[in-house]
């Protein structure tokens, strides 16, 4: 009788341990998963963008730009415009990823 019980208890216990050390799993890196943020590139992913005039506006502020104007979509799907970096003027873009383009 106790050995079926003391089986039960080994075996609740190795499970324990086993989620145990996946649950301390820190850090894994998923390339599928993107953060929000803007990221800089040096040409532009042409492809259909489905952001819209605000949401580039919003890229460009998050990267750093300033008086965001002219926005406008070009033929390849970039939101394409000038803004500020600094007191520099700058022609910039943002493509289908969310990615700008200086």
């Amino acid at each position: 009788m106790k050995h079926p019980i003391t089986t039960a208890l080994v075996g609740a216990a190795l499970c324990a341990t086993g989620a145990l050390a996946q649950s301390h799993q820190q850090g894994s890196h998923n390339p599928a998963l993107k953060d929000g943020g803007p990221h800089r590139v040096s040409s532009p992913a042409h492809g259909a963008n489905s952001f819209t005039e605000d949401q580039a506006h919003g890229r460009l502020r998050k990267a750093g730009f300033s008086r965001v104007s002219n926005l406008r979509k070009d033929n390849h799907g970039v939101w394409r415009g000038v803004a500020y970096r600094g007191r520099s003027k700058v022609r910039v873009g943002v493509d289908y990823k969310g990615n700008v383009v200086r």
